[in-house]
């Protein structure tokens, strides 16, 4: 993760949205899950979280319920509204999913700080974001670095990919090729691009999507190789075979998300880029092309006459 600052005794960190360049189902495995594969693109726009860390440590009963322990060294304040009890939500998930690795792997110091969260929310929830799995995702990262238990990157996509499927991403902390439920990741060097994204106030069920019957779920897999050879052929653009399969069926159910798809499509020559949707939905993006990127009176004039709220956003740079 990038843009961290550190004073005394809190640690502030952007915890980064990201959007899906692409994104094809292959098939669906024996576990129920389904395989996919898609580009990552992490943004440099995103919610802030702040870790609070108590000059004392406390002792640690590893042989304590998990969730008593959790509820003993972790505080979250913001996060009220993302769900009915504040320990359901994906902050405390991952505080709990990383003490539990740590007493399986006989890792847990016997002494452990107590850390307050705050979560300073600007993506908005259901919107293909990733917003929830990247507080997760940023949460294990501080966490393990506040408690010293030395998980490294690997360890903690592992323990990421039992909280969720877009959480290995965000601890991954690059663009970045995925396969599998999304946890399989070979990093990928695109140029830097800047995006009009709108988040059009709609929600479309997860599971009601992939239960649907017009999602294509048989798309031919392609090699890791080819997916970098032809990064011209979904960054800017999207040709032919790249698609998000969640698409088509979003915007027939969604007509918010039709309309700020068609938005941006109207935009398309002026921007020399492609729109489409990331994730599941509801969020849409257009790239933009170089010429266009530097002209602010022409991005703002598109944010205001957009169907919703609009943001212009970079890549996150490494």
């Amino acid at each position: 993760m990038t843009n961290s600052t550190t004073a005394a005794s809190v640690i502030s960190r952007l915890s980064p949205a990201k959007i899906n360049l692409f994104l094809h189902i292959t098939g669906k495995r024996a576990d129920g899950y389904h395989d996919l594969q898609t580009v990552f693109r992490l943004l440099d726009w995103g919610d802030y979280l702040h870790f609070s860390i108590a000059d004392k440590a406390i002792p640690i009963d590893s042989t304590a319920d998990i969730n008593s322990l959790g509820s003993q060294l972790i505080t979250l304040t913001g996060a009220d509204t993302i769900t009915s009890s504040i320990e359901d939500n994906l902050i405390f998930k991952a505080a709990r999913a990383l003490l539990s690795a740590a007493i399986t792997s006989n890792n847990l110091p016997e002494k452990l700080p107590q850390v307050s969260v705050t979560l300073d929310k600007h993506l908005p929830m259901g919107a293909g974001l990733g917003g929830g799995s990247s507080n997760a995702a940023t949460t294990l990262l501080v966490l393990n670095e506040i408690w010293q238990l030395n998980f490294n990157c690997d360890a903690l996509i592992r323990i990421g990919t039992t909280i969720g499927a877009d959480v290995p991403i965000f601890i991954f902390g690059q663009d970045a090729i995925a396969m599998g439920i999304g946890e399989e990741l070979t990093a990928i060097d695109l140029p830097e691009q800047q995006y009009l994204v709108l988040t059009p106030n709609a929600h479309v069920n997860t599971t009601e999507l992939f239960a649907h019957p017009k999602l294509q779920r048989d798309i031919p897999a392609i090699s890791i190789e080819t997916i970098k050879k032809q990064s011209n052929d979904y960054v800017q653009y999207l040709d032919t075979p790249y698609h998000n399969v969640f698409m088509p069926v979003v915007t027939s159910l969604a007509p918010a998300v039709d309309e700020a798809l068609r938005y941006l499509q109207g935009l398309e020559k002026q921007a020399l880029g492609r729109a489409r949707m990331t994730g599941s939905g509801s969020a849409v993006f257009l790239p933009l092309d170089t010429s266009i990127a530097t002209n602010k009176a022409l991005l703002a004039r598109w944010i205001a006459d957009a169907p919703c709220a609009g943001y212009v956003v970079n890549n996150l740079s490494s």
